[in-house]
């Protein structure tokens, strides 16, 4: 069974070396992986959407930024 690298939860080396190499070299840069690195992302929630998610974190006791993280983790198990 083949994988698709762009979708694929865990690409592996040489996955995207196709699509690098059709780069111009003058464009790519290399820079060693930090194991302790980390992503932050800034959500905007406005309006009605906003005023829910308000409620959702009183109803859990928990801050907004833990229920959507909670909301993200749980998008991973299908519902039924």
């Amino acid at each position: 069974m083949s994988t698709d690298p762009w979708t694929d939860p865990d690409p592996q080396p040489g996955d995207f070396d196709g699509e690098l190499a059709e780069l111009d070299p003058r464009h790519v840069e290399h820079h060693d992986g930090n194991p302790d690195a980390a992503l932050i992302v800034f959500v905007g929630v406005a309006g009605e959407d906003a005023k829910r998610l308000a409620r959702l974190s009183q109803v859990r006791g928990q801050k907004a930024a833990d229920v959507i993280a909670g909301l993200l983790r749980d998008a991973e198990y299908p519902l039924a």
